[in-house]
This record gives structure tokens, sequence and C-alpha cells, in this order.
């Protein structure tokens, strides 16, 4: 893969992003490290709170003239090894401007040091906290949707399936950008050779092994651990992926939003052309980036804020 597959208007910048090698922990340490004490994104119109119940470090993103009570469950990426709540905040912040919606935005403990389950429960969690606080944050429970970035898409597309299938109240949507759905995608060792920009699959393949304890592509993985694993997809909430085409999850994204498509499920694939992992964050200024985070938002805002509420329960007899 060349630059001149990349958007121009992504080329610089990407040329200054350092290629991180996650697979040596001091790496992590210094990554999370950073990433645990960037300064906060202050955005006019939008409180950031972290209150107690919420796992350390999760955050709560309120616009101060909330327009709806519809509400996301955002979870951040990082390859399932690095990231922080923290280092979503102008993504958060401005989709509770746009929407007029209560944002939650989870932490999560991280792999390899906690894999599988660890991150998906934090995140089950989160959505508990929600559901059990949705009164005080003037939050309708059954408006909420669940979303997220890289790793944290995947885990969120991970958390719909293990809602649904638990009975309980189930998310109104999922909203995944460049979801890392996939762990077979990291046993291909022809994708090796081919440069991805910011995320290769050598660093894929560190991912899934430090999340699953075992390298990518086996026969049998546990249920939840790898969303694009499970095999029926039908009852699933409506879904929006947004991937570029240069990605290393393009494909992996267009097939399960194939599968979805095919089992019933209201599902909207929104491929960027010439963007690598992750632009939206470090490259938000570009029209490119505000023009697929505008359409992605207009899709959230129609499926949270159009669709009719549930009717109410019968009254009970006399």
């Amino acid at each position: 893969m060349t630059s001149a597959t990349v958007s121009p208007q992504l080329r610089a910048r990407l040329r200054r992003s350092p290629r991180v090698p996650v697979h040596r922990a001091w790496v992590r340490g210094l990554v999370r490290f950073a990433i645990r004490r960037l300064p906060p994104v202050p955005l006019a119109g939008v409180s950031v709170e972290q209150p107690p119940g919420l796992r350390p470090g999760s955050r709560v993103h309120r616009p101060d003239s909330p327009r709806s009570n519809a509400a996301l469950l955002w979870i951040h990426g990082g390859g399932l090894v690095m990231g922080s709540a923290v280092q979503d905040d102008r993504q958060c912040g401005q989709t509770a401007l746009e929407l007029g919606i209560t944002v939650v935005s989870v932490d999560y403990r991280l792999a390899p040091e906690c894999p599988f389950p660890a991150a998906l429960d934090d995140c089950q969690a989160g959505w508990e906290w929600v559901q059990q606080y949705a009164d005080s944050l003037g939050v309708d429970p059954t408006r909420v949707a669940v979303g997220g970035q890289s790793a944290g898409g995947g885990l969120a597309a991970s958390l719909v399936q293990r809602l649904c299938d638990a009975g309980g109240p189930a998310p109104a949507a999922q909203w995944l950008h460049s979801p890392m759905l996939d762990d077979r995608t990291a046993a291909r060792p022809e994708l090796d050779a081919v440069r991805h920009p910011v995320w290769t699959n050598g660093l894929n393949r560190f991912g899934w092994r430090s999340y699953l304890g075992a390298e990518p592509g086996a026969a049998e993985v546990p249920p939840y651990a790898v969303p694009a694993r499970r095999a029926e997809l039908r009852g699933l909430p409506p879904a929006w992926i947004g991937v570029g085409d240069v990605d290393l999850f393009y494909d992996e994204n267009r097939e399960y939003a194939r599968r979805l498509g095919e089992a019933g499920v209201a599902t909207m694939f929104h491929p960027v052309a010439g963007a690598p992992h992750g632009f939206e964050n470090w490259a938000h200024d570009t029209d490119l980036s505000r023009e697929y985070l505008a359409a992605a938002r207009s899709w959230l805002r129609r499926v949270l804020m159009d669709r009719p509420a549930p009717p109410a329960p019968p009254a009970p007899p006399a």
C-alpha cells in the first residue's frame, strides 16, 4: 500500500504519525501513562463528570441544554491493549452537544494483563450503570445506543450480542466506527506484507492474542469474544458501520454489515475513500473527518430520536 491510496487531506498528517510497538510492555505502559494524563478537551455547552459507581476513568458527557432523553454508551479503542476513555473526550463531547444527548464513555481493563472477558464485563457494567441511573440522568432506558471505535467498536458489537441474548433491556442501536470484529483477519499471514497505515496486521495479531489468550484464528473461541464469529445475527438492533477503504478492518467490516443485512438487521455501511484507521481522531479537523462524523451522527439521531416510543404496557384489570 502506498501513500497514493491515502486521501490527499490525510497524507501529511499520516507521515507524522509514529508507529507504536505495542508488543513491548514498557511501550504500552508509557502510552497508557500518557493517555490517562491527557488534558481534558473543554467544550462549551457540555459538562464532563466522573460519577461514583462507574469504573475509574469513565466519563459522563452531558449537554447543558439536552434535547432528547436518548443516550449513548461509548467504548474507546486501543487494540484491546491500550487506551482510556479520556482520549475520546472530543468525540463524545461533540456528539453530546450536536445531538443533545447524554454520552457515557466507559473505561475498561486492558489485555494482556486482563484478557477476555474482563473488558467486556467492564463495558456491561457501564451499561448496567446507565440502566440503573437512567431516571437521574434524564435518560429513557429504551433509547440507549452502544457505540465505539476500533477495539471499542468490536467490544460494542459483542456487548450488543450479549445483552440481546440476556433478555433484559436491549440497546436501541449499535454505532460502530472501524470496529475490530474478527480475529481471523489477524490469522492471515498474507496481510502482514500490506503496509496498512496506523494499525497493521502484526499489531492486530498481538491485540487479539493478548485478548484471547491464544493465537487468533482458532477453530473455536468463547461466546462473545469475537463478534464476527457469531452465526446467528437475527434480532440485533440497527447498525451503522463506518470504515476507511484502506483500513485493515475494511473487509471484515463490510462482511459483517452484509451478514447483518441478510439477517434482517437494518444496517448502514459507510465506506470512506482513502481513509486509514482512526482518521476521524488524528485528523479530526479535516473536511473528510467532519463529513464522516456528520453522516454518522445524522444516522444516530434518526435511529434514537425518530423511532416511536415503545407502547405502554396494558393497564392491570380492574
